[in-house]
């Protein structure tokens, strides 16, 4: 099961032109993806709020991710408030597996954004969340929140912003992309002890937990022969022919 250290931005004292701040809308946005990342097998864990660049960072750092994701918004520099716009996907220049989460994530924002040209992948050493971080880092600046247009197209969008995040990350992960459903209650019926959680959904994936016979599984999603569960905490894949739905 891959794992992801979501950080959406804290900072409540960029605001919106229209009214809010970045911290407000990418939080939005974050509790939009968090169906489609159970959906998907994509375990997680988040920053609050109350938190800062610093002390996320160190969360992260605390954790074993496969990935950070920071999501914040931009502002123009002195001197052009209000006229830049676009999307700015950053990731660590050393790090290849940034680079390619960067680069799937931005061609993939490029359909959604209203000026697929302004959407562009670029390497950074002056970003906290990316340099600073032990997991391959992305920090998404979605539009410039001081620019009307822009700042509409995220409040807008909310949560065409977040599926289109998740379908980057089920690329990344080499997952299929699924449409969150209804949460089931699920059993595991073994005849031979545990059922394995494996990472994706094929026999040779690695296993990321076992489940005993009896056990309680919370089902998100289904794929073929594969059901999306969690269990006792841990996301992943189980065979379907052993999960019976209650």
């Amino acid at each position: 099961m891959p794992i992801i250290y979501l950080s959406p931005s804290t900072q409540e004292n960029n605001l919106f032109v229209s009214g809010g701040t970045e911290e407000e809308y990418m939080n939005l946005i974050a509790n939009a993806l968090e169906p489609w990342l159970r959906a998907n097998g994509i375990g997680f864990d988040r920053n609050t709020p109350s938190m800062t660049a610093a002390s996320s960072i160190a969360a992260s750092n605390a954790g074993n991710y496969d990935l950070h994701l920071a999501l914040h918004s931009n502002a123009a520099p002195d001197g052009k408030y209000g006229t830049v716009q676009g999307t700015d996907v950053y990731f660590y220049p050393g790090s290849a597996q940034g680079a390619r989460a960067a680069d799937i994530i931005a061609r993939n924002l490029k359909a959604i954004y209203p000026n697929p040209n302004l959407v562009r992948a670029l390497p950074t050493t002056n970003i906290g969340e990316v340099r600073r971080v032990r997991a391959p880092s992305v920090f998404i600046e979605f539009a410039y929140h001081d620019n009307v247009d822009d700042a509409a197209w995220i409040k807008g969008h909310i949560q065409e912003i977040a599926r289109n995040v998740a379908l980057s990350l089920t690329e990344y992960f080499g997952l299929p992309f699924l449409t969150p459903q209804p949460p089931r209650n699920g059993v595991v019926d073994v005849n031979w002890g545990y059922l394995n959680i494996r990472a994706r959904p094929d026999l040779d994936a690695p296993v990321v937990a076992k489940a005993f016979d009896g056990a309680r599984l919370t089902v998100w999603n289904r794929w073929e022969d594969w059901f999306v569960v969690n269990s006792g905490g841990v996301s992943g894949f189980a065979s379907a022919d052993y999960v019976t739905l209650v």
